[in-house]
C-alpha cells in the first residue's frame, strides 16, 4: 500500500554524480524507486518500431527499511532539501526534493514505524518462547 508518491531526484554513483529524477511510491515496506516513465514516441515513428518491452523489473530498486540504518537531513538550500539514506552495509544514498514535499521526514517516519512493528514482533516472539519454556510439560 502506498503511503507516498511523488518524485524524487538521487545523486549517480557515477563520476560525474548527476541528479536523476525518480518515480517514488513510500510503502510501510520500504521506498521504491523507479525510473520515469519515456515520453510516448510520435505517431509516425510508433508504426515504423515494434513496441517498446514494459520497463524491466531490474530497473526498479527498492530500498527496503529492514536494510536502511537512517535518514540524515543534510541541508536546505534554495528550494531544495537535501538528504542521504544511509543502508545497514554503509552505503549511502542521497536524495534532494523541493522542501515543501517533506520526502525526508515522511521516510523517516515509515522507517520508525517500520521499526517499531519489528521490535514489537520480537519481544512477542520471545514472550512466546519464554512461556513454552516455563509451562509444566505434562507426564512422560
Amino acid at each position: 500500500k502506498a503511503v507516498k508518491e511523488g518524485m524524487l531526484e538521487k545523486r549517480s554513483d557515477g563520476l560525474l554524480q548527476l541528479w536523476k529524477k525518480k518515480r517514488c511510491i513510500l510503502t510501510e515496506e520500504g521506498l521504491l524507486l523507479i525510473p520515469p516513465k519515456h515520453p510516448p514516441p510520435p505517431q509516425q515513428q510508433q508504426q515504423q518500431q515494434p513496441p517498446l518491452p514494459a520497463e524491466p523489473a531490474a530497473k526498479i530498486k527498492e530500498l527496503h527499511f529492514s536494510n536502511m540504518k537512517t535518514v540524515d537531513c543534510v541541508e536546505r538550500k534554495g528550494k531544495y532539501v537535501y538528504f542521504t539514506v544511509v543502508m545497514a552495509e554503509g552505503k549511502e544514498i542521497d536524495f534532494r526534493c523541493a522542501q515543501e514535499q517533506g520526502w525526508n521526514a515522511a521516510i523517516t517516519l515509515q522507517m520508525v514505524q517500520y521499526k517499531n512493528r519489528q521490535a514489537i514482533l520480537a519481544v512477542r516472539s520471545t514472550r512466546q518462547k519464554q512461556q513454552h519454556l516455563a509451562a509444566p510439560h505434562g507426564p512422560r
